[in-house]
C-alpha cells in the first residue's frame, strides 16, 4: 500500500524534529486521519516527584493532533501548518508512567482540521482529553 504525501511529510517531520527528539516522542502509528504517539516516562518531564508536567502532556497532544491532521491530507502548496487552538482538560495525574495519545480527525475543512485527542497512561487510565484545531497552509 502506498502512503500518501501528507503522511510521508508528517512522518519525516516527526523523525527530524529537534523538540520531538528532546522530549522523546515515539510514533506508534499514523494512518489517514489518525495518529498514536507515545511519550515515554522520563524524570526530566516531571513537575514534582514523578508526576508528568502538564506542559509535556500538552506537547504530546499537540504532536498527535498535528500528525493526524497531516496524515491523509493533500499537503498545502506552501508546506505550512500550525496549531490554531487547543482546548485541553486534565482528567487524571500521570504518575511515573508512559503516555499514549490517540488523535483522530473529526472534520476537515478547506484549511482547518478539527481533531479529538485522548491521552492515557500505561495502565489505560485517562490523563487528558483535548480538541485541537490545526491549520494546513
Amino acid at each position: 500500500m502506498e502512503t500518501d504525501l501528507g503522511t510521508q511529510l508528517v512522518t519525516g517531520w516527526l523523525a527530524a524534529s529537534p523538540f520531538g527528539k528532546h522530549v522523546g516522542v515515539i510514533v506508534a502509528s499514523i494512518e489517514a486521519g489518525h495518529a498514536e504517539i507515545v511519550l515515554p516516562f522520563d524524570a526530566s518531564l516531571c513537575t514534582m516527584g514523578n508526576v508528568v508536567h502538564g506542559g509535556a502532556i500538552a506537547t504530546l497532544i499537540d504532536t498527535a493532533a498535528t500528525a493526524a491532521a497531516w496524515a491523509g491530507a493533500e499537503p498545502p502548496a506552501n508546506g505550512r501548518g500550525a496549531t490554531v487552538s487547543m482546548a485541553l482538560n486534565y482528567v487524571g495525574a500521570a504518575v511515573g508512567t508512559d503516555l499514549r495519545a490517540r488523535a483522530s480527525v473529526v472534520k476537515r475543512g478547506r484549511n482547518l482540521v478539527f481533531c479529538d485527542v485522548e491521552v492515557r497512561g500505561a495502565d489505560n487510565g485517562a490523563v487528558a482529553t483535548a480538541i485541537v484545531t490545526y491549520k494546513l497552509g
